[in-house]
């Protein structure tokens, strides 16, 4: 594979914001981000649900601008204006015509440092957020893996929803929003990213003029690394068409050195339509439509799951060939020709994922979030070439314990019981 040189440039304010451009020439958009390192993990229980809330807050309306007026700008020059919130960031992030880089950042820096929070829209966005909660309990996919993420990780704020709950959202208000406002979105908890037509030094104008001036707040408290537990949750839905399967294991943070085995293990696993239990559960059972795994790696904790859609009566049977594939990969060494399989498809998935202005923007700032330095895609891809089969069977024998399998099971049970014995690897 053909070596890639990019054109990266990183700049530190000295109230402690971080700016990283890319210049890609031979493109014609931009891409562009405010990403606050503070997510839904740095809320108190009582707050859980106020990183999320704020995040939908200041697109109510700014000191310059309606809510209205954000959306005409952006419409105006046909570019994307978005925004998230995970469990250790929120992100602003715009797409537009090199040309209108200017108007994009001017609404981003506008979103994020005057925004008006109106105590009537408080209380009409306490309702939308209810209704976006309702919405997603709805979905049994999304329930189950609250469910089971709240059972892995009890009492941390990693096991808790990032839009909270309604009990916790009904009590927001504008004092609540302000103060945590104030400290959160301060420049050194601030990285803003950059890439597409652009120099380094024409976002740097704008990223001083902007936020140049504003002082520091100090660090954040993270609250500490969660402590995983292994329960077995069988939760009754009678409403639901199939029982849905959520079989979980610890894994790796996201700096661990293990992080690429993992990633070739959890894709030679369930990521893919080639993997071990897409082959085995699906297409040659036809026990289900989805099933894959996943990770789901923090700056301190991680975990690997395992989710399956079946009928009621496959629920044993879909569990067993799950901790069947755990087993083997303890037991037995991957083949050549399957870890060569799976190496690929992982490389070429990254690198397909590099090919826009966006997907480079949020790469730039998740490598510094988490590691303070950008990794080039040759250094990623020889770590993933470097993975051996002694490694995976490794990690597998350290990671597929019995005792720290969690399993959550949701929908019509119809008398279905499960003993930590049928988990056995």
């Amino acid at each position: 594979m053909a070596s890639e040189v990019r054109n990266i440039q990183k700049q530190v304010l000295p109230n402690g914001l971080v700016a990283i451009t890319e210049t890609m020439s031979h493109v014609r958009s931009v891409s562009v981000g405010v990403w606050v390192r503070n997510g839904s993990r740095r809320e108190i229980p009582e707050e859980n649900g106020l990183a999320h809330f704020i995040e939908h807050m200041v697109f109510k309306g700014t000191e310059r601008r309606s809510a209205e007026a954000i959306a005409r700008e952006m419409d105006s020059v046909g570019g994307m204006l978005d925004a998230f919130t995970s469990k250790e960031q929120i992100c602003f992030n715009a797409k537009v015509l090199d040309a209108n880089l200017p108007i994009a950042f001017d609404v981003i820096a506008d979103l994020v440092l005057r925004p008006k929070f109106d105590s009537e829209d408080v209380k009409k966005e306490r309702k939308v957020v209810l209704e976006e909660i309702k919405m997603d309990l709805d979905n049994p996919e999304y329930l189950l893996h609250e469910i089971f993420t709240r059972g892995f990780w009890p009492g941390h704020s990693l096991g808790r929803p990032i839009l909270g709950t309604p009990e916790t959202v009904k009590k927001f208000n504008r004092d609540a929003v302000c103060s945590r406002f104030q400290n959160w979105f301060a420049p050194d908890h601030l990285v803003v990213t950059a890439a597409g037509n652009v120099t380094h030094d024409q976002v740097m104008e704008l990223v001083q003029r902007e936020f140049g001036t504003l002082q520091p707040a100090g660090p954040a408290d993270g609250g500490g690394a969660p402590q995983t537990q292994a329960p077995i949750r069988l939760e009754k839905k009678r409403d639901l068409e199939q029982a849905h399967i959520c079989i979980g294991v610890p894994s790796v943070p996201l700096t661990h050195q293990d992080r690429f085995g993992f990633a070739v293990l959890n894709n030679l696993l369930g990521g893919g339509m080639s993997s071990r239990l897409f082959q085995n559960i699906r297409e040659k059972r036809g026990l289900a439509y989805a099933v894959f795994s996943e990770l789901t790696p923090y700056s301190d904790a991680g975990m690997m799951t395992v989710y399956a859609g079946t009928a009621t009566d496959a629920i044993g049977q879909v569990i067993d060939l799950t901790i069947q594939e755990f087993r083997s990969l303890k037991e037995t060494l991957v083949p050549e020709e399957e870890l060569r399989r799976s190496k690929n498809h992982l490389k070429g998935s990254l690198m397909l994922s590099l090919e826009s202005t966006s997907s480079r923007m949020s790469n730039l700032a998740r490598q510094e979030l988490y590691f303070g330095r950008f990794f080039s895609l040759d250094e990623i891809l020889e770590a993933i070439e470097a993975v051996t089969a002694v490694e995976l069977q490794s990690l597998a024998q350290r990671y597929f314990q019995t005792d720290h399998i969690a399993v959550t099971v949701l929908g019509p049970l119809n008398g279905f019981t499960l003993d930590r014995s049928r988990l056995a690897c």
